[in-house]
């Protein structure tokens, strides 16, 4: 089955923005996101989603793809390959008996796989940042015998048929005459070391499944989809090399009040027709504790007020981002009978006649924001 078009998977055209990318792809992370979406396959429109992000997010792999979409450029000739090759490497082993590849140290040191780790945060949480413990399985040294899988008081020994190399070279007919291609050794599967007596505890892998916990630190504003590189705690690398790193990849809960567009928050404020008429001061929560706002006379429903500072902190150090406020005029949907006939008389005078009801949800919302639930 072939891939959909990365434009076409976040729903942009391909003179989209960066922000238009990235607004698109929050937009849709959130709908997919099989914590939230229980649909049979909201898992693999998600991987789809960020696949998409992943590649036209980034500049370089942007200009790739609108360049050459899915076909990678470099997959043999043609954009086919040639059937039962491995690459032009393993075309030029099989005819020249490996005189054109370049032989890999089996006892090379070589870096651990990277891990990632999925975590869900608050939304303030995700604004304010914390520190936390997590819990990953991952491959660590056996303690047993120290990473050789040999019996301890034995030691692997230089594989007898490969000679250490990790490689066997193995003659073939050929319409062209006899020829040499060179394999991975399977008597010591390319490691070039045989191990006679193998450890107890981890029966010759060297290695053990294991829990660890470690500490991350997760930096205020982080935001939905962003990834945390802890350096190190990844799979134990082979032969001496370096272990591999953690990326922690971060799924941010909505927040039934505030919503975030990047480093700014948007929220909508009751306020009633004789507040908006006449003109008060209302109070407003916001992430940092309540303010004051001076909503002037004749403010009409829909208007915009700014609160500068009062948004996330970006991720990075850059300052803090703004609280945007949308005032919404409520219509009282019980009135007595004294307001009805003020009422009257104002549509009278004006030629106004108010109409429309507002939920009681959305008040209960602005009240669970002012307690901080």
């Amino acid at each position: 089955m072939s891939k959909r078009d990365y434009y076409e998977v976040l729903g942009i055209s391909k003179s989209a923005s960066k922000d238009e990318i990235k607004k698109a792809y929050r937009k849709l992370s959130k709908k997919y996101h099989p914590d939230i979406n229980k649909e049979p396959d909201a898992d693999e429109k998600f991987k789809e989603v960020k696949e998409a992000y992943e590649v036209l997010s980034d500049d370089q792999k942007k200009a790739h793809y609108d360049q050459f979409g899915h076909t990678d450029p470099n997959q043999g000739f043609g954009g086919g390959g040639f059937e039962g090759f491995g690459g032009f490497e393993d075309i030029f082993s099989t005819f020249f008996g490996g005189g054109g590849s370049r032989r890999r140290d089996p006892n090379a040191p070589r870096q651990g796989a990277d891990l990632q780790y999925t975590m869900s945060l608050s939304f303030e949480e995700a604004v304010f940042g914390k520190e936390t413990d997590i819990e990953i399985p991952r491959e660590e040294t056996c303690d047993t015998c120290s990473g050789s899988g040999a019996k301890p008081g034995t030691k692997p020994e230089t594989c007898g048929h490969c000679h250490g190399s990790g490689q066997l070279n193995v003659e073939q007919n050929t319409p062209f005459g006899k020829i040499v291609n060179r394999r991975v050794c399977q008597y010591c599967n390319g490691t070039g070391k045989e191990i006679k007596e193998k450890c107890p505890t981890c029966l010759g892998t060297g290695k053990l499944q294991k829990r660890r916990k470690i500490h991350v630190k997760i930096p205020a504003g982080i935001d939905d989809g962003q990834q945390l590189r802890v350096a190190g705690q990844g799979e134990p690398g082979v032969n001496g090399g370096p272990p591999g790193d953690l990326y922690v990849v971060f799924h941010v809960r909505s927040h039934e009040f505030f919503e975030r567009d990047g480093d700014d928050v948007y929220c909508e404020m009751p306020v009633t027709f004789v507040q908006a008429a006449l003109g008060d001061e209302i109070e407003v929560p916001t992430l940092h504790g309540k303010v004051k706002l001076k909503v002037p006379a004749g403010t009409q429903t829909g208007t915009k007020f700014r609160l500068k500072g009062k948004g996330v902190p970006n991720v990075r150090g850059y300052g803090t981002g703004d609280q945007h406020i949308i005032v919404r005029i409520i219509t009282p949907t019980k009135l007595t009978e004294k307001q009805k006939q003020l009422l009257s008389e104002f549509a009278e005078i004006s030629g106004n006649v108010p109409q429309g009801e507002q939920e009681e949800s959305f008040f209960s919302k602005v009240k669970r924001a002012f307690k901080g639930e």
